[in-house]
C-alpha cells in the first residue's frame, strides 16, 4: 500500500492559483497591455506637456514626474496585480470552506481497491476514480495530481510527514495511465 500524509496550507492554495493564472494566455496578454500601453500613453502626455509649454524649468520637472510614474507603473503593476490576486483568492472562500480545505491530508493507493485514489482530508474521506484523474505533474516544491484541467491535489514537498512522495507520485502516474 502506498500512502502519504502532508499538510495543505493557504500559501499552497495561493501558489497553485498563481500558476493557473500565469498559464492563462488571455490574462498574460492583458497584463502585458496594461504594463506597456498605460506607461506609453503617460510618456506621450509628458512629452506633449514638455514640448507644448517649452518652459524647461516647470514643464521639464512635470514631464520628469510623469515619466517616473510611467516607469514605476511598468515595473510595479504586475506585482500589484499578483498581490490583488492573492487577496481575491483568499476572499473567495468562506471561513468554513477554509477549515475544510486546510490541514492534514492522507492519500492512499490500496492494492485491495485498485480503482480509486483514497483521500482523507479535513472535509472527510473521499474516493477518486483513477479514470477521472487527468495527470501527475512535478514542480520544484510541489507535486500536483490533477483532478480536472483546472483543479488538482497540491502536495507540498516540504510538508510531507509520512510516506515516500516520489514513489507515491510514480505509482499514481502509473495508475492514471492504466485507467485512462
Amino acid at each position: 500500500m502506498f500512502e502519504i500524509e502532508y499538510e495543505f496550507r493557504e500559501e499552497d492554495l495561493i501558489h497553485f492559483n498563481e500558476i493557473q493564472f500565469m498559464r492563462n494566455e488571455d490574462i498574460q496578454n492583458n497584463i502585458r497591455k496594461n504594463r506597456w500601453i498605460v506607461p506609453g500613453i503617460m510618456g506621450l502626455i509628458g512629452s506633449f506637456y514638455y514640448f507644448y509649454y517649452g518652459d524647461m524649468k516647470s514643464s521639464g520637472k512635470s514631464s520628469g514626474y510623469i515619466v517616473v510614474i510611467a516607469i514605476l507603473w511598468a515595473l510595479l503593476s504586475p506585482k500589484i496585480m499578483m498581490l490583488d490576486l492573492r487577496r481575491q483568492i483568499l476572499k473567495s472562500y468562506t471561513p468554513k470552506e477554509k477549515i475544510n480545505m486546510f490541514g492534514t491530508y492522507t492519500l492512499s493507493i490500496d492494492p485491495a481497491n485498485p480503482t480509486y485514489l483514497l483521500e482523507k482530508s479535513p472535509s472527510g474521506k473521499h474516493k477518486m476514480a483513477w479514470s477521472d484523474l487527468v495527470r501527475v505533474e512535478y514542480g520544484k516544491r510541489y507535486v500536483y495530481i490533477y483532478i480536472s484541467l483546472n483543479t488538482a491535489l497540491v502536495i507540498p514537498v516540504e510538508t510531507v510527514k509520512k510516506g515516500n512522495l516520489e514513489q507515491f507520485s510514480e505509482q499514481a502516474e502509473k495508475m492514471i495511465e492504466r485507467f485512462a
